[in-house]
């Protein structure tokens, strides 16, 4: 098989496991990591410690797979619309949460694309997939891939369908033709982003305070929510999208949220806080 139609087959096959972005890259070592490692040491991470703990890991995917020669870049659609309407008494709920658990339905999925390459077309002989709990830096591979580009954000951009995506990557101990780095567009002079964000957790173009992001708040954070952010939290009381409902690239993204809905999806009525019935309260100030 030509170099050419491997990679034509394998874009194939993971378009079938519903995989709308395929980029492959050489492994080679991070050439982000000391902004990374930058990042960390400003104290962004806030209480994510294992962020730091894998430091070292991240440095290489080799790490990770020392026989790996490739890697391949995926992303994965989880646009699911707009909120359902709410009188405003619900609770909100990021959309990549509305259904199962993404990382289960990934890991799935990259293990097919995985036995396709190692098993029917009997490439290769040793392959690692990984999501975004992997200690890898994802989104600079997934540039490298040529999926997109860092949004002012932070997210990974594509200018044709957005940045509602899961970003996957599959190691593998198998040459494959490269892409090349996304490199046409990018955000431009647009904040939008920095803008709408109520807590105002962008502090430089493409940086992210975390311990001002709600999603960190709602998710990551152990104990009490500062006082001063609980009033700019709005309704959100599970992670937030508020960056990228602005974003303009956004406008073009289409939804695949029917095709997410897997065996124990909760559907869209998660989205307004309706499972279980939770309910917005008011924090006491006591707290």
């Amino acid at each position: 098989m030509s170099p050419k139609a491997l990679k034509d087959a394998i874009r194939q096959k993971a378009g079938e496991l519903g995989f709308e972005l395929v980029g492959m890259v050489p492994v080679q070592p991070s050439k982000t990591h000391e902004i990374y490692k930058a990042w960390l040491e400003k104290g962004y991470a806030g209480e994510m410690a294992y962020l730091e703990r894998h430091l070292p890991l991240k440095q290489d995917p080799r790490n990770l797979l020392p026989e790996a020669l490739s890697l391949v870049a995926l992303a994965y659609n989880y646009y699911t619309g707009d909120h359902p309407e709410s009188d405003g008494s619900k609770g909100k709920i990021s959309r990549y949460a509305w259904s199962e658990d993404y990382h289960q339905i990934m890991h799935e999925r990259l293990k097919q694309l995985s036995d396709f390459i190692l098993v029917e077309l009997g490439l290769g002989t040793k392959s690692r997939g990984l999501v975004d709990s992997g200690p890898i830096l994802e989104r600079e591979y997934a540039w490298r891939a040529g999926l997109g580009w860092f949004g002012k954000h932070s997210n990974l951009i594509h200018w044709k369908k957005g940045s509602w995506f899961f970003l996957t990557e599959l190691l593998i101990d198998l040459p494959l033709e490269a892409d090349q780095p996304f490199t046409r567009v990018d955000c431009g002079t647009c904040t939008r982003c920095i803008e709408a964000c109520p807590t105002e957790a962008i502090v430089a173009d493409r940086e992210v305070d975390s311990r001002l992001c709600i999603s960190y708040l709602t998710i990551e954070l152990k104990g009490s929510i500062p006082r001063n952010l609980r009033p700019k939290m709005g309704n959100w009381i599970f992670g937030c999208d508020i960056c990228q409902e602005v974003c303009p690239w956004n406008g073009k993204a289409t939804s695949q949220y029917g095709e997410r809905i897997c065996r124990r999806g909760l559907g869209k009525d998660s989205g307004s806080g309706k499972v279980d019935g939770i309910e917005s309260v008011r924090i006491p100030e006591t707290l």
